[in-house]
């Protein structure tokens, strides 16, 4: 049988590139996911239609249905786990909390259990940049104490953190967290700032800008964190001896929003109409990630900058909101 790799979350963003660039190197992918309505379940299904190829089998599946997770893995005996599915977004995390435990928390321990009960050779999974929450000490370094979360979802990042290392020392699963820094390009979700900015932008409506301006992100375009992600999938893979890391993934850049929003609007040939707003509960003013671990240990080395990302972005989103509209 060939060895088969699970991607979680196969139906968004960062799953369904993950999952094509497997299959371009030539890997047998089973691509799960719940399709929940959190945004545009016709996007997600978009997606999933790019990845019609015989390599790739989806199965539709709630992670937190731990008895339909078993069974997966009992039929696929996966070689390897990338787990990206999570119930995301920090503002949606105030209103629906709920839907954080089920996923985030339930999820990733049934994730855990069945790496426990049909061993694979490393789990990579999705952290987050939230999980250093109020912290003031810049470039984020994965040794920086993170108990000061600024929200219910980076908490649940955080707690997965914990479990992960727990079972790596409980039952020696050999897994690698990855915090991810404000990732964007073309298939992104629409509830993020370079989707909401180029859509309203595009007709005419005012965007929100929060703190009044003064917030800065680590922008990191997809290829570059689809290339890490896999990086890590495979050296953890060839580890004889299990353990956990953790490695932020970003560009090592923060960029100035109201600088974003200049090259969003270049790109689009529209000025935008702006809302300034204070800073929204649960947000923070910068993410900064220091990426020289994950350079150092796995070869990771993001190549593109803000402006070819955005212009590619760009690009793609004219034609599939054209479409969709």
């Amino acid at each position: 049988m060939t060895p088969k790799i699970l991607v979680t979350g196969a139906a968004g963003f960062i799953g369904c590139e993950t999952c094509l660039r497997l299959i371009e190197q030539g890997y047998s992918v089973v691509g799960t996911d719940n399709l929940n309505d959190y945004y545009s379940v016709s996007l997600k299904k978009d997606r999933l239609n790019r990845l019609d190829n015989s390599l790739f089998q989806f199965e539709l599946c709630d992670l937190a249905d731990k008895s339909t997770l078993e069974s997966l893995f009992a039929k696929y005996h996966f070689e390897r786990v990338i787990h990206l599915a999570a119930q995301a977004g920090v503002r949606y995390s105030l209103q629906n909390p709920q839907a954080y435990i089920d996923s985030n928390v339930t999820g990733f321990l049934n994730v855990l259990e069945c790496c426990r009960m049909y061993p694979v050779k490393h789990l990579t999974y999705a952290s987050s940049s939230s999980v250093y929450g109020r912290n003031t000490s810049t470039p984020f370094k994965t040794t920086d104490i993170t108990e000061k979360p600024s929200s219910l979802y980076a908490a649940t990042k955080k707690s997965n953190e914990l479990m992960a290392e727990t079972y790596n020392h409980l039952f020696q699963i050999n897994a690698t967290g990855l915090r991810f820094f404000t990732v964007y390009g073309p298939w992104g979700r629409p509830d993020m700032a370079p989707w909401l900015f180029a859509k309203a932008i595009s007709e005419g409506n005012p965007i929100k800008i929060f703190n009044n301006g003064n917030m800065k992100r680590d922008f990191t375009y997809i290829d570059d964190i689809i290339e890490g992600v896999i990086r890590v999938s495979e050296v953890g893979s060839l580890k004889e001896d299990p353990e956990h890391k953790l490695y932020n993934i970003g560009r090592g850049h923060p960029i100035p929003l109201l600088e974003f929003v200049e090259i969003l609007e270049e790109n689009l040939g529209k000025k935008a109409v702006k809302t300034y707003l204070p800073m929204q509960p649960g947000d923070v003013e910068i993410t900064w990630a220091d990426v020289s671990n994950l350079e150092a240990e796995v070869g990771y080395t993001p190549r593109i900058d803000l402006r070819e990302g955005i212009s590619k972005f760009v690009t793609w989103f004219n034609k599939y909101y054209s479409a969709d509209k």
